[in-house]
């Protein structure tokens, strides 16, 4: 990791997470829960270029956003959230929340940010612990219903199909 400009927190999280495409790649493991170099390039709807999705990639592992689990010869590697990476959802949600105050934007894309302004900071959290699941291999909660990325994908889905 690269020594930093200057020991501001805001540097030092802008150093990491500054550049759109990082934003972007950490959105689509999220959200898209694609955990492979192919599943992210392929599903990249602002298309994101294979060198620079390789190099956004090696710099979130170096800044332990992302841990890299090597992958035996012929065999993918899969890409996973750390601590770290999990902490940056309140911030994509912050972002997310000015996006749909000050931008615009399909509804079809806006619909999975309405939903979790809509459910608040207790659905972030809850959003969190289901990636600790997924990507730390922490004991699941029990609930009752649907987890929120299940939420958030069945609503995007209802938004894609259109009016019944």
């Amino acid at each position: 990791m690269e020594e930093p400009r200057s020991e501001c927190p805001i540097n030092a999280a802008v150093e990491a997470l500054g550049d759109h495409w990082s934003l972007l790649v950490l959105r689509d493991v999220i959200f898209g829960d694609r955990r492979y170099f192919r599943e992210l390039y392929a599903g990249s709807i602002e298309g994101i270029a294979s060198n620079i999705l390789a190099d956004r990639l090696k710099k979130l592992v170096a800044a332990g956003i992302l841990n890299r689990e090597d992958a035996a010869r012929g065999a993918r590697a899969r890409y996973s959230l750390t601590e770290a990476g999990i902490q940056t959802l309140p911030i994509i949600f912050a972002l997310g929340n000015w996006g749909l105050d000050w931008r615009d934007g399909t509804s079809e894309l806006r619909i999975r940010q309405e939903l979790m302004r809509a459910e608040g900071h207790r659905f972030i959290e809850e959003f969190m612990d289901e990636l600790r699941v997924r990507h730390l291999g922490a004991a699941p909660a029990k609930r009752r219903g649907p987890g929120p990325l299940e939420r958030l994908s069945a609503a995007y889905k209802q938004a894609t199909r259109g009016p019944n």
